[in-house]
């Protein structure tokens, strides 16, 4: 139980001191000094060009999935539970995910409703934030993305049949 001077992320768990300086916009069902820990992770990520393109969607989509509840819509979950599916079970390169997810946004309808694991897995952001080497951020981030698409295992076949239904089997080819 978090102390006043405590926040609890409601997505992740992640215990943080409270911030006023911390912005949220509530997009996520995160809390906003977690938010603020992932836009590090974010900022770092952007400039690294190498490690950008290496890790940087597994980053966003761990985020989102880990983050899912509240004012987080099922589109956005069921999306960033693709992108896991596609780099984790598929072994689709991370650069070439966003046009197949932009694809599944495109015509996906109607989005199902995915209920979130009551345990969404360890590692957080924070434990990548933590990392002081690209290598150890590649493995961070890999680990943390394989046990949040790990905590939503009785979902597993519904991502893949949307990934299924709507993406060609060309597209998945790498």
């Amino acid at each position: 139980m978090a102390s006043p001077l405590e926040t609890t992320c409601p997505g992740c768990g992640l215990q943080m001191p409270a911030s006023e300086r911390a912005s949220f916009d509530g997009y996520y069902h995160a809390s906003a000094e977690c938010w603020s820990v992932y836009t590090e992770v974010l900022a770092a990520e952007y400039s690294n060009a190498v490690l950008f393109g290496q890790i940087h969607q597994l980053t966003v989509d761990a985020y989102a999935v880990q983050h899912a509840g509240g004012p987080h819509p099922d589109k956005s979950v069921d999306i960033h539970l693709c992108g896991l599916y596609l780099v984790l079970e598929r072994g689709i390169p991370p650069t070439s995910v966003p046009k197949l997810l932009q694809t599944l946004a495109e015509t996906v309808n109607p989005w199902p409703r995915l209920a979130a694991p009551s345990d969404r897995g360890r590692p957080t952001v924070f434990d990548v934030a933590l990392c002081d080497s690209d290598e150890k951020h590649r493995e961070m981030v890999r680990e943390w993305a394989a046990t949040v698409w790990q905590s939503w295992v009785e979902h597993h076949v519904a991502v893949a049949g949307l990934v299924a239904r709507y993406l060609a089997p060309a597209a998945l080819l790498h």
